[in-house]
């Protein structure tokens, strides 16, 4: 095994707060639509609070999950990632060969199809582009806090958010323009430049100032600071799902139905994707440290990008918006229960390798 994937396996154990980590999600659902019905006026304010589309508040959580995973990361070390060309190659399979077709097919199969009668006349087709725009956006930011989670190896993990991203911003309008059938596809650039910067740039800057400030008071320091810190990204992500679900509680409340229906070809995908990924790396023989960001990657959305590209293509109050939505509350729940696959497999994931 590399040393990267080495190192990325020498982790704490898990504590109470880690080890019931689904209970707190389920509470914090439940008390997020509670809030936001009950009382909704707050979270309108705190959603208001946008630029281009990128809500602030969301962005600082988001910053507080994932700047301790980046301190992690020492780019003099980022060459090493070449060895791990193979689980790069899934990454981009998954995410621009297979994923957005798929989604097209599920969304026209279960929302086209199987839930029509169930479902207003008018907005299906709505329905069908913003599950391919939420499908089309691979994940920028909320990867790091899955590869941490099991223990996936972090410079892996940048390395190939960085590779989508540049990807993203040449394919992300022809692909969604061929299966939606437009001619041209009106992509919120100032929601994807933003998001980059917000989620990639200034975290990375900033993580890689602060390790070298913590190193230079001592390794003891450092691995003292990281520990710390580890309650901190999973408080974040809490507090994100409470303002993701108080953000959409009356939504949630009046269209309960809708909101099933939606979530279930999107469901779907987050585990078909998951399980190619993660059945071709251990096909190409990837180490697991690899292997689980890489499927993770592939399960995962760029919920900013698809609910401004649906916005700014079917409007506010569209059917593609709301998917995109349905996509943003159950991406963590939906993607904790992946993280706990892939943790649970590893086993029997390594023991296949060792025995190829």
């Amino acid at each position: 095994m590399s040393t990267l994937c080495e190192t990325a396996q020498k982790k704490n154990p898990m504590g109470v707060f880690e080890r019931y980590l689904t209970v707190w999600v389920g509470l914090c659902i439940v008390t997020g639509v509670a809030l936001g019905h009950l009382a909704p006026a707050p979270f309108q304010a705190i959603g208001r609070l946008e630029i281009y589309k990128v809500n602030m508040p969301v962005a600082v959580l988001i910053w507080l999950m994932i700047v301790p995973m980046l301190l992690k990361i020492d780019f003099a070390a980022l060459h090493q990632v070449r060895e791990h060309w193979k689980g790069i190659g899934v990454t981009l399979f998954i995410n621009w060969a297979v994923k957005p077709f798929s989604m097209a097919l599920l969304g026209a199969v279960f929302i086209g199809t199987l839930f029509r009668p169930l479902l207003p006349a008018d907005q299906i087709e709505s329905y069908i582009a913003g599950l391919i725009l939420l499908a089309a956006a691979p994940c920028t930011a909320m990867v790091f806090v899955w590869s941490n989670l099991t223990n996936g190896e972090p410079h892996f993990t940048l390395s190939q958010v960085a590779v989508n991203d540049l990807i993203m911003v040449f394919a992300f309008a022809p692909i969604v323009g061929l299966l939606l059938g437009l001619s041209s596809i009106s992509v919120p650039w100032e929601t994807l430049f933003l998001s980059v910067v917000l989620y990639i740039v200034v975290p990375v800057i900033v993580a890689q100032l602060w390790r070298k400030l913590l190193l230079a008071k001592g390794e003891a320091v450092f691995q003292r600071r990281l520990a710390a810190l580890g309650p901190v990204s999973l408080i974040a992500l809490l507090a994100t799902l409470v303002l993701l679900f108080g953000f959409q509680g009356e939504e949630i409340l009046a269209q309960p139905l809708v909101i099933l229906l939606l979530a279930v070809p999107i469901t779907i995908q987050v585990y078909f994707n998951s399980a190619l990924a993660y059945w071709l790396n251990k096909k190409l023989g990837v180490a697991h440290c690899v292997a689980g960001p890489s499927a993770l990657i592939g399960a995962s959305n760029f919920f900013e990008l698809a609910v401004a590209a649906a916005i700014s293509l079917f409007g506010f109050q569209s059917g593609a918006a709301l998917a995109t939505v349905v996509g943003v509350l159950i991406e963590v729940p939906v993607m904790l229960s992946v993280v706990r696959i892939v943790n649970g497999t590893k086993g029997w994931y390594e023991s296949s390798l060792q025995r190829s």
